[in-house]
């Protein structure tokens, strides 16, 4: 999949997730360039996403349910910088009992460590 095919997937989740969260597009718009608003609605937002993505499960997000999702979705010159930034964050979510907050702290940890390479609907 090209970055662009990877977007536009992201899109069906963004539709389902963006109701389900009672969130705006002002609110999540612009996630993917690094504008994270601290509030409950955006971080189960990034649950919701993370969840049709099949990388949470039982409600804990999964590091090697990431690295297979990567595997299977991203551009092959975006794996190596997406699975480093993956494993660079892959023990924030332990910090957090709640699953909105623990996906919500690790995919700000993964745009902070490598913003180019980071991809969200």
């Amino acid at each position: 999949m090209t970055r662009q095919q990877l977007k536009n997937s992201g899109k069906l989740m963004k539709k389902s997730c963006m109701p389900k969260n009672d969130v705006t597009e002002e609110e999540i718009g612009e996630i993917e360039q690094g504008k994270f608003i601290e509030d409950r609605k955006v971080m189960c937002y990034i649950a919701c996403v993370y969840t049709m993505s099949q990388v949470i499960k039982n409600n804990k997000l999964n590091y090697e349910a990431v690295l297979k999702q990567v595997d299977m979705m991203f551009p092959a010159e975006m794996k190596d910088a997406v699975k480093a930034s993956a494993t660079h964050c892959k023990d924030i979510s332990k910090k957090y009992k709640d699953i909105c907050e623990a996906s919500y702290w690790t995919a700000k940890c993964m745009y902070d460590f490598d913003p180019s390479n980071f991809v969200f609907p």
